[in-house]
């Protein structure tokens, strides 16, 4: 097996488990408010999900290159290990030299892809205190050429403009997450989302857009429900 095939295998295989962690997540999520609310609150878990399944792909594949990039992927581990047994703060670290954690990662090897992919759990592990303001500029230090990670990334800055009451901010950054991957669930997903918050905001042609969108490309997904959001554009 070529090593371009291996990678391309390994970014379907990422593609497919966020799909099916999607799906789980967006289930009976149909009223408006309650949907924004509820994703706000949870898509938190469908990124740290993520990054658990595409650990071995960043971490072995590309960081250990240089002495320094492996200096970093151990700092990194020692992070994940930490968060994979649910010790949030010391998985965030940034206290003390004896424990980076995440944010002493992201600090000192800012300039590597493995501290960059720091500030992303960093910024979720923010999120999920509440500090809306620290996730959104960690998020936004993270840059990858993962599709799919690219559209998560811009999905939380979204959740973290909903929750700084920037709403308008949020539907921009959701409306780039509709096209930062190619696989058409991830799509699908943050398009639907950003539709109900477009209706939220009482931009019925916005609105009627990504429903449209998603009418035309992702009717497999949808069952129907964008026509009823369609017509609700008409009177909401």
């Amino acid at each position: 097996m070529t090593k371009d095939t291996h990678h391309n295998n390994k970014k379907e295989l990422e593609g497919k488990e966020t799909v099916e962690v999607f799906k789980d997540l967006d289930k009976g999520a149909l009223d408006t408010e309650r949907f924004i609310e509820k994703h706000s609150k949870t898509l938190i878990m469908v990124f740290s999900a993520m990054v658990l399944a595409v650990l071995g792909y960043f971490a072995y594949q590309q960081f250990i290159v240089t002495p320094k990039n492996e200096e970093a992927t151990k700092s990194y581990l020692a992070a994940q290990k930490n968060l994979s047994e649910g010790k949030d703060d010391l998985a965030l670290g940034g206290k003390s030299a004896a424990n980076p954690g995440f944010l002493g990662t992201h600090k000192d090897f800012s300039g590597t892809a493995v501290g960059k992919l720091s500030a992303y759990n960093a910024g979720l592990l923010k999120f999920k205190e509440g500090k809306y303001q620290e996730s959104y500029d960690l998020l936004d230090k993270f840059s990858s050429d993962n599709k799919i990670l690219m559209a998560l990334k811009y999905g939380a800055m979204a959740d973290c403009k909903s929750n700084l009451n920037k709403s308008d901010d949020a539907l921009s950054l959701l409306d780039k997450a509709t096209s930062a991957s190619d696989d058409p669930y991830t799509s699908y997903y943050f398009t639907r989302k950003a539709g109900i918050l477009a209706l939220a905001l009482k931009k019925n042609a916005d609105a009627k857009k990504y429903f449209s969108a998603i009418a035309d490309k992702y009717q497999d997904y949808d069952n129907g429900m964008s026509d009823s959001y369609i017509e609700l554009t008409k009177y909401y």
